[in-house]
């Protein structure tokens, strides 16, 4: 469902029930553009789970390659995803 800010203002109860309880995303858009989306706590709980363990499969891929090529220049891990994570 899309819907513009404006009709998200009146009807946000409406909006997180939607996402809740029947498990529809609302894409609000502002002058006709997409700027956000709602969707349920377990469902953005699953999004940034399945995130983070993909972020992780990542790192430790670069990692891996990067040991396979030897240790000059190299970084710890842990600074290595500091480094590509936003700062909270």
């Amino acid at each position: 469902m899309t819907t513009s800010a404006a009709e998200v203002r009146k009807q946000l109860a409406d909006v997180i029930d939607r996402a809740r309880r029947v498990e529809t995303p609302t894409i609000i858009t502002r002058r006709g553009k997409g700027e956000a989306a709602t969707v349920g706590i377990d469902e953005y709980r699953r999004l940034r789970e399945a995130a983070e363990r993909y972020e992780d499969e990542w790192l430790n891929r670069l990692a891996d390659e990067a040991e396979a090529e030897g240790t000059d220049g190299s970084v710890f891990l842990e600074e290595m995803a500091a480094l590509v994570r936003p700062a909270d």
